[in-house]
């Protein structure tokens, strides 16, 4: 059992609207990751603003103005399951079997955060999971104003999965992350 958690709480800058409403094949790109972390035992929208008719809670950042970090912060603290799912709200080739697959990792998993590289072999940390044990790391970090999602990682260990095991079961569009309109197939 896990929560999944989708941080809707950018500006959308490059986007050029907000990307959460954005329709993208008849529903908005929110629906699309919402729907991918349909195993959850739990799904909320982590915004600082209302998001209504996707049939999820929406909580506000508890701690505002450290970006990725502040939502994963409202994400750890709200979730009832000890594992949270976060991911960014313009992944939309995410998938349940996706989640599926890296929460077999997270509950094999010695360290509390499991994530992923993409093809270029970065960390992608806003489609993994963390442990609601890596709470005490993401306060400190945002009151010493660190807000490197990466560093989280880097303190508390993680499971790390190569890409190449991720784009051979999902296929490489599964890192699709659109920061612009033009960027979605």
């Amino acid at each position: 059992m896990y929560t999944g958690a989708v941080l809707a709480g950018g500006y959308s800058r490059r986007f050029g609207q907000d990307k959460a409403l954005f329709p993208y094949r008849g529903k908005p790109l929110l629906a699309w990751v919402l729907e991918s972390l349909s195993g959850a035992e739990e799904r909320f929208v982590v915004a600082n603003r209302p998001y209504e008719g996707f049939g999820v809670p929406v909580y506000p950042d508890l701690l505002p103005g450290a970006d990725s970090l502040s939502g994963l912060h409202s994400a750890l603290v709200h979730a009832r399951f000890p594992w949270v799912a976060v991911a960014a709200t313009d992944l939309p080739f995410l998938t349940p079997a996706y989640w599926a697959f890296l929460h077999e990792k997270a509950l094999a998993s010695p360290y509390p955060v499991v994530v992923v590289h993409n093809p270029e072999g970065h960390l992608e940390p806003l489609m993994a999971f963390y442990h609601k044990e890596c709470l005490p790391q993401v306060e400190r970090q945002i009151r010493e104003g660190d807000f490197l999602l990466r560093r989280v990682v880097e303190v508390l260990g993680a499971t790390h999965v190569p890409a190449v095991e991720v784009v051979g079961r999902f296929g490489e569009k599964v890192f699709l992350n659109a920061n612009r309109k033009e960027e979605l197939p």
